[in-house]
């Protein structure tokens, strides 16, 4: 755990941390485990999630970025620059899946299993070889809280242990992912720029920033990187304002702004491009050693 995440779960009283989706999703795991004395709320949209910070509901956010199989979760990229919230930490979350069912029910009892589309996906090898039938549903949680009053016991849901143990159910089989190692990285919102020292780090940061239309503009932006000896962990592109020729680059970087390589860096960077927005400094986590 980051020295920022200690000095949170130090403080006497219970604060909030908002997340997408239904108590017992992954994001909520993610939540309990990487400030576990934090009062989780869940809400129905990643704009409740910003929301809910800017309004003084929750202290904190945790949002989804990018998973080991799946890829970057689009729509935070499109909300991260307006949203109003600096990053003051990042988090790293196993994904185990594991099969819940009605107590008393056996694994040869499943027929079909709900859950989101993506853990299907995920578990489909698993599936197919049983001959259980796949049903999509809204999400990992929901699914799990939806068996419920169904009542029967042919009907499994995919989710989390955590899932399982809000909504009384459980566990027939564990971690059925057909991929091991499946990790979703998780940024930690607050609406506000925490003070880091130096004990802190290492640190990442990560930035926005857009180059001009023009030949070797993005070669020349990123130069200084290079240069200054900073090295790159994620360099993505999107497009913005409707536009094929407009395109927002995000980008996490190890260092901080004040070290002098990274913020020789971030001189040139902010010579060949415009818009450059630091989104946040935090210390980095450690699964970053092991990955």
């Amino acid at each position: 755990m980051t020295l920022f995440l200690k000095k949170c779960t130090k403080k006497p009283m219970k604060k909030r941390i908002a997340f997408q989706g239904e108590l017992g999703a992954y994001s909520d795991l993610a939540c309990r485990s990487a400030v576990p004395t934090y009062e989780t709320l869940p809400c129905p949209s990643f704009d409740d999630v910003f929301a809910a910070v800017q309004n003084g509901k929750a202290e904190l956010g945790m949002l989804p970025i990018e998973n080991s199989v799946a890829g970057r979760v689009a729509d935070v990229h499109y909300l991260l620059p307006n949203g109003g919230l600096k990053i003051i930490g990042e988090h790293y979350q196993p994904v185990i899946h594991h099969l819940l069912a009605l107590p008393g029910a056996k694994l040869s009892d499943i027929q079909s299993v709900h859950s989101h589309v993506q853990a299907l996906s995920q578990c489909r090898n698993w599936l197919r070889e049983r001959g259980i039938k796949p049903m999509i549903k809204r999400d990992t949680a929901g699914s799990a809280a939806d068996i419920v009053p169904l009542a029967d016991k042919h009907i499994g849901a995919i989710a989390s242990e955590l899932a399982g143990k809000i909504y009384g159910l459980e566990s027939l089989a564990v971690d059925i992912a057909d991929r091991k190692n499946n990790t979703t990285r998780f940024l930690i919102l607050a609406s506000e720029q925490h003070k880091t020292e130096e004990s802190d780090g290492p640190f990442m940061t990560t930035l926005l920033f857009r180059v001009r239309s023009v030949p070797a503009a993005l070669y020349k932006a990123l130069g200084g990187f290079a240069t200054n000896g900073v090295n790159i962990t994620k360099l993505e592109s999107y497009l913005v304002d409707g536009r094929f020729t407009a395109a927002q680059f995000y980008l996490d970087v190890e260092g901080h702004p004040q070290d002098t390589p990274l913020r020789l860096a971030l001189e040139e960077l902010a010579f060949f491009a415009h818009e450059v927005k630091i989104m946040g400094t935090y210390p980095a986590h450690p699964f970053r050693k092991h990955a």
